[in-house]
């Protein structure tokens, strides 16, 4: 029964925060009311679209956090005192879906097939339609996502650093 309540609590935060993620232009990736002690525990995951490269910034994330805050708080779907928890999937998440995929472009991923072998490479591309997109790594090699039976982005800190370097040429008057 518990298990239930907090599914329909779950599923009333979505139909509330799922509108005001939408028209901040993010998009909504989880949404869970967990009881903790006396308080509830409400996570929202957010991201950009799965068109956007890149990751979500600290500004929009936290007008995104104050937007839903404030949507939660005036639908009061939440029964009693309720921390809320507002984040991104994060680089360690696991790719599952065609929509991570295609947030990953431009990342190096490593893929484990389900024929047991692997492959990896910097992400260039997700083609097909629905349930027949393929993977182009930047090699030119194409892969089923049915193929695919696990995937990750590799964190590459020589990139982070770079990536450091030229927005901070990119701030210098010339």
């Amino acid at each position: 029964m518990a298990a239930e309540r907090s599914h329909t609590s779950d599923d009333r935060v979505r139909s509330v925060v799922g509108p005001v993620v939408d028209s901040a232009g993010l998009y909504l990736e989880d949404a869970r009311v967990v009881r903790a002690g006396n308080r509830s525990v409400v996570r929202i995951t957010i991201d950009l679209t799965q068109d956007e490269l890149g990751s979500l910034d600290s500004d929009r994330l936290g007008d995104a956090s104050r937007a839903i805050s404030a949507a939660l708080d005036e639908a009061d779907v939440v029964r009693g005192q309720y921390t809320l928890e507002v984040s991104t999937p994060g680089a360690s998440r696991p790719l599952t879906e065609p929509r991570h995929f295609r947030r990953a472009r431009t990342r190096r991923v490593v893929l484990t097939l389900v024929d047991g072998g692997a492959a990896s490479g910097r992400l260039r591309d997700v083609v097909g339609a629905a349930g027949d997109e393929e993977l182009v790594l930047d090699d030119g090699t194409h892969i089923a996502l049915a193929q695919v039976r696990r995937g990750k982005v590799e964190v590459e800190l020589k990139r982070l650093e770079d990536e450091d370097a030229g927005a901070a040429r990119d701030g210098e008057e010339g």
